[in-house]
């Protein structure tokens, strides 16, 4: 494991009421929380310290993360681990794909860690699992969130060509904080990878963090990249910060800006447009692909 680098910045005031939560409760929730533990999956939800997870787990639904819960890369923002991973556990696309059909899953969205350790950058298994969940669950509609696979498109083909119903890349922050916040990744590679998303005719989707430090220039700007970039669906939240290591809060965004930033990216022409403090990538994503 590597630590993440401390950023000095001011302190920001605690979290503000529109950021509170619901604990997670209920008969929905231990079920889910259940199968997790059982098949030994890996949630963003528990890795990334969602604050949706309460909510979405309550509703029967999760997103799943595979290629393990140890990342190679080290963004100052994301709590999931950074570190050396384990090897590739080649039977995961079938414990997903069962735990799917066991939770009788509508729409499932997946992600992942990224792998730069594997030549394939983790595309064979991401691959194999996408064909596992439809052998076992064929009306399963499926959203994939992947990796930039380093700008190695071959890597990003081999997922396209299975033809997930959503394909998303978060560009996570605006051009000005890349090299800040997403310490190995490019903000033109992600435009790229989302161009050739867009490209393979398939439902395009990206994310961004609020809160970083970013104007609304910054934001507006990013917006028409994406719009070029081919990106019909656009998610925007609130960042929070996952431990003092980590990038701090610069700003808590109000409702209203979030309210006023979905106008807008609607009027820029976003098909569809998630905007909120709690908002993250696969909130309320069965929306994005049947309510456009």
């Amino acid at each position: 494991m590597i630590d993440l680098p401390v950023i000095p910045a001011q302190p920001v005031n605690r979290k503000p009421d529109w950021l509170r939560v619901k604990l997670p409760v209920g008969k929905e929730y231990a079920q889910v929380r259940s199968l997790v533990d059982t098949h030994k999956l890996h949630t963003i939800c528990e890795s990334g310290n969602c604050p949706n997870m309460g909510e979405c787990w309550g509703a029967g639904t999760a997103t799943f993360m595979i290629l393990g819960n140890i990342c190679t890369r080290s963004c100052s923002f994301c709590a999931v681990a950074t570190g050396r991973p384990l090897a590739v556990d080649l039977d995961e696309p079938n414990r997903v794909a069962n735990s799917v059909k066991l939770m009788q899953v509508k729409h499932c969205v997946i992600t992942s860690v990224d792998r730069d350790d594997l030549k394939d950058g983790g595309s064979i298994i991401w691959a194999e699992t996408i064909n596992a969940i439809r052998r076992e669950s064929p009306e399963t509609t499926l959203e994939t969130l992947l990796p930039d696979f380093r700008g190695v498109w071959e890597n990003l083909d081999r997922v396209l060509e299975v033809r997930p119903e959503v394909v998303s890349h978060n560009l996570e922050t605006v051009r000005r904080l890349t090299k800040e916040v997403r310490i190995q990744a490019k903000y033109d590679r992600s435009l790229d990878a989302l161009n050739r998303i867009s490209k393979s005719g398939l439902r395009t989707k990206s994310g961004i963090m609020l809160g970083l430090g970013e104007t609304e220039a910054d934001v507006l700007e990013a917006m028409d990249d994406l719009l070029n970039a081919g990106v019909q669906i656009l998610t925007l939240g609130q960042y929070l910060q996952p431990t003092r290591n980590h990038h701090p809060v610069i700003d808590w965004i109000h409702p209203d800006q979030f309210t006023f930033y979905k106008q807008i990216g609607l009027e820029k022409g976003f098909r569809y447009v998630e905007s909120g403090p709690l908002v993250r990538s696969s909130y309320h994503a069965e929306k994005h692909l049947f309510e456009i």
